[in-house]
């Protein structure tokens, strides 16, 4: 499939859900980023740091399709390669291209339709640096949607997900980019007839104090090795704390939160043992 055609895209469809719910952008003036559509979903794209600021996907559960992995990573050629972090960063370490649209996510519709979205999603502008080590906390986040999607099933069968690396100057540098230590994600459905949301941080954070942790960090970055980072976590989170610790907006998915308000205002975050501990109802 050409990926001149990239063209005509329309990209993640803000209305999906029957409440307008808009791209997560920039909340401060002067960081750049560039809107990239593909097929049921969207890219904001930040080119200073060669990778996305956020990703949004509109997921049609009851049109879902089955279709193969072919693993085909290209660059967006709207997009100048220098500005992309492309297999130069993932080769010979232990550094997955972890999807920030899940590849599953987008592939519904007509059998056409699935199979572009199926292509669109490996694009190295929907990719992120991530450990190759699968531990609960990795399973509990990849599996995130289908769990949500389950209980959307109950309601409208739709799910909007919003998906991006935390972007921080702290972020350790390797192969001419910086490195997420934590990634975070928001989804939203309608639920009894309102819209609801519930938002997770997925943290790789080397399993150290902080400052041996800095310590390895720096170490690693003055040898040219990949960061040490450590076992996945996954935490249920206060939406806000993800608007705050990304600086994007999220339009109304903050007031949209199924943490009860006590909470929220608690700022608690909820590490993740098994689906059962995810609040699903304020």
């Amino acid at each position: 499939m050409s990926r001149q055609s990239l063209a005509n895209r329309k990209g993640y469809d803000e209305d999906f859900l029957g409440f307008k719910v808009p791209l997560p952008l920039p909340a401060q003036n002067g960081v750049e980023t560039v809107v990239l559509p593909y097929t049921h979903f969207s890219v904001v794209f930040r080119p200073d740091r060669r990778l996305a600021a956020a990703t949004a996907v509109a997921i049609d559960g009851a049109q879902l399709v089955k279709i193969g992995r072919d693993d085909d990573w290209q660059f967006d050629p709207r997009l100048p390669e220098s500005q992309q972090a492309g297999h130069s960063v993932y080769q010979n370490n232990p550094l997955d291209k972890g999807h920030m649209v899940r590849r599953l996510d987008p592939v519904w519709g007509d059998r056409t339709q699935a199979a572009t979205a199926n292509t669109d999603t490996f694009h190295y502008t929907n990719a992120a640096p991530q450990m190759d080590i699968v531990n609960q906390g990795k399973k509990l986040w990849l599996g995130l949607e289908d769990f949500l999607l389950g209980h959307a099933k109950l309601f409208e069968r739709k799910l909007s997900v919003f998906t991006g690396p935390v972007l921080e100057d702290s972020d350790p540098a390797y192969r001419g980019i910086k490195v997420p230590l934590r990634f975070w994600k928001v989804t939203a459905f309608m639920q009894n007839g309102h819209l609801a949301s519930t938002a997770y941080i997925l943290d790789q954070t080397p399993d150290l104090s902080r400052d041996a942790a800095a310590r390895a960090l720096a170490e690693a970055e003055r040898a040219g090795d990949p960061p040490p980072l450590g076992a996945f976590r996954t935490f249920q989170v206060p939406v806000a704390d993800v608007a705050e610790i990304t600086q994007l907006h999220l339009g109304p998915l903050p007031d949209a939160d199924l943490l009860p308000r006590a909470t929220r205002a608690a700022r608690r975050w909820t590490q993740l043992e098994s689906y059962d501990d995810i609040v699903l109802q304020e």
